[in-house]
């Protein structure tokens, strides 16, 4: 069952924070984990809000119907997501998901604090599945690789007794080429951190208390 407490850490809707959870829980699959949700909050009648919820594996969007008596829900996984941003504007800010094919999805009214936090959650997870997608395509590109042939050199003629014995010497062996290898996991998120740290999309006490965060699970 998932805790509703540690998604009203900065002040979501409580309301739609639990009936979000009470769907999204028979929702999960197997090893899949919600990490941040956002809740709407429009500056006139706030009744109804839309509700985005960032798991390891997708994006959940939850839409209240008939007045609040249902819940629809969408989602797109990571593998169909080209990127992930965020607007601020006056009444909060706007949420962007930019698909591979189709329309841009965009929902609106998000609190600034909730939209750079669920901003945060998305781009790791999303660069996080981009770097495992890479690290695939570079093991099955070895794996297909042809064997290297090697070609042997011809015997060396005979030559008269009288005349001086011709010495052959093998060409040199080929450098070899270094394989860089891929950063650990905990590099990796460190250099996601700064990145969004140098981007001024979170504070320095965020940066400082992640980075701690991160250097304490070691």
């Amino acid at each position: 069952m998932i805790l509703i407490d540690r998604f009203l850490s900065d002040e979501q809707d409580p309301k739609a924070v639990e009936k979000v959870l009470g769907k999204l829980n028979d929702m999960l699959t197997s090893n899949e984990e919600l990490i941040y949700m956002a809740v709407q909050k429009k500056p006139a009648v706030n009744l109804l809000p839309d509700c985005i919820a960032v798991s390891n594996k997708r994006i959940f969007y939850c839409e209240p119907g008939n007045f609040g008596i249902t819940m629809n829900f969408k989602d797109i996984s990571w593998k169909s997501i080209k990127e992930v941003s965020f607007k601020e504007e006056l009444f909060g800010s706007k949420f962007i998901c930019v698909p591979l094919h189709g329309e841009n999805i965009i929902t609106e009214y998000i609190p600034k604090v909730q939209a750079r936090k669920l901003y945060q959650a998305a781009y790791e997870q999303l660069e996080s599945f981009k770097e495992q997608q890479r690290q695939l395509d570079l093991e099955e590109r070895r794996s297909s690789t042809s064997p290297v042939t090697v070609n042997t050199l011809p015997a060396p003629e005979p030559v008269e007794e009288d005349e001086p014995q011709a010495f052959f010497s093998p060409p040199p062996a080929a450098p070899a080429i270094p394989v860089e290898e891929p950063e650990d996991e905990t590099t990796l998120k460190l250099r996601k951190l700064k990145s969004l740290y140098d981007k001024h999309l979170i504070t320095q006490e965020e940066y400082e208390a992640k980075k701690a965060d991160i250097l304490d699970s070691l």
